[in-house]
């Protein structure tokens, strides 16, 4: 299994180097060395779901590197891991970090600050015998705009930054590790998350949708840092996590369905999860400081965890928050056009 992993990292550590290093009029062709022809690729709202190698080029990655220029990449995780989800059947890599890039034209309408703008992304890449065959791409877009001066919410509860890697800086897993470390991590993940619905549970039964925080402490050191998306914000220590952003999202959302994971795995101290979507809720007021809307709306969540000893220690979270609004009936990119006079 080890082999299998190293072979699926090796395979998209060479996919990302060609990928940075490829002039624009051959972005085409390097994507098609390393992906396959029928090759799915997910991201966030506005691009959804795009297949084969030139939508990707044309939708995606051409706008991209238009707008920043040059690219960076500056990856802080890099692990591979059997998808526990079909039993082991599928291989994936995760990658997290931020491309850097000067902001000299539009992307996706929000204007060019001619300064550094960093995008935060977490990406998935299933690799089947050395070929990408499928890919998701997590950005954090109402960052951006944050960036450029165009920040479409209410206040955040929690702290709004550049989000860094990993306080160890081990986060990059280029080499094998030992599978035993990966079971630990993956084991522990579990555990924390049946806490946490044992906490549903007990809710759903009284109404009570407090969590002790000893509950939080049995897996998570106390001084946990949670990176989430722009719009919350990252918070440090078990008693500000829940202050700002557990109890936010207990309290103020409805209806609360788990969807299941497209991929989860583990490699190391490190272990991440998506799915398209994961959860369904209803905002009922207050999330995010927007108001209530009674109507449910699909969450697109990534989990990419770091453990310390016997807990977890960081957490960096994406939420495709964009989407979630817009069903809901407010398109953040609409209202930047149309606070710009670009709109009607």
């Amino acid at each position: 299994m080890t082999d299998r992993l190293q072979a699926a990292k090796d395979a998209v550590l060479a996919y990302k180097a060609a990928l940075d290093a490829a002039a624009p009029e051959a972005l085409s062709m390097v994507l098609s060395d390393h992906l396959a022809s029928d090759h799915l690729w997910r991201g966030v709202r506005p691009f959804y779901e795009l297949t084969g190698v030139d939508a990707l080029v044309e939708e995606f990655w051409r706008p991209l590197r238009a707008a920043f220029t040059p690219v960076q990449r500056r990856a802080d995780v890099f692990f591979a891991g059997d998808n526990v989800v079909d039993d082991g059947a599928s291989v994936w890599v995760c990658e997290m970090g931020h491309l850097l890039g000067l902001f000299d034209r539009p992307w996706l309408d929000i204007p060019p600050t001619g300064r550094m703008c960093f995008l935060r992304y977490a990406e998935f890449n299933r690799v089947v015998d050395g070929v990408i065959t499928e890919s998701s791409m997590f950005m954090d877009i109402i960052s951006v705009m944050r960036q450029a001066g165009h920040y479409p919410l209410p206040p955040q509860t929690g702290s709004s930054h550049i989000h860094p890697g990993p306080m160890t800086h081990d986060g990059l897993l280029h080499g094998a590790s030992d599978p035993d470390e990966g079971t630990t991590t993956m084991d522990l993940v579990h555990r924390m998350v049946a806490d946490l619905s044992a906490a549903n549970d007990v809710a759903n039964a009284t109404g009570d949708n407090r969590v002790h925080p000893d509950v939080l402490r049995a897996t998570w050191h106390d001084d946990m840092i949670w990176s989430g998306p722009e719009g919350i914000g990252a918070t440090y220590t078990v008693g500000r996590y829940q202050q700002q952003h557990q109890y936010p999202f207990r309290f103020n959302l409805s209806g609360k369905t788990f969807n299941g994971h497209v991929a989860r795995f583990a490699e190391g101290n490190y272990a991440a999860f998506f799915g398209w979507p994961n959860l369904t809720n209803v905002a009922e007021g207050g999330f995010l400081g927007m108001t209530g809307g009674g109507t449910p709306a699909d969450m697109r969540v990534v989990d990419v965890y770091r453990r310390d000893g016997e807990k977890l220690a960081e957490n960096w979270v994406f939420i495709d928050l964009p989407h979630w609004l817009a069903q809901q009936g407010l398109d953040v990119l609409e209202r930047m056009r149309q606070l710009n006079g670009e709109a009607f």
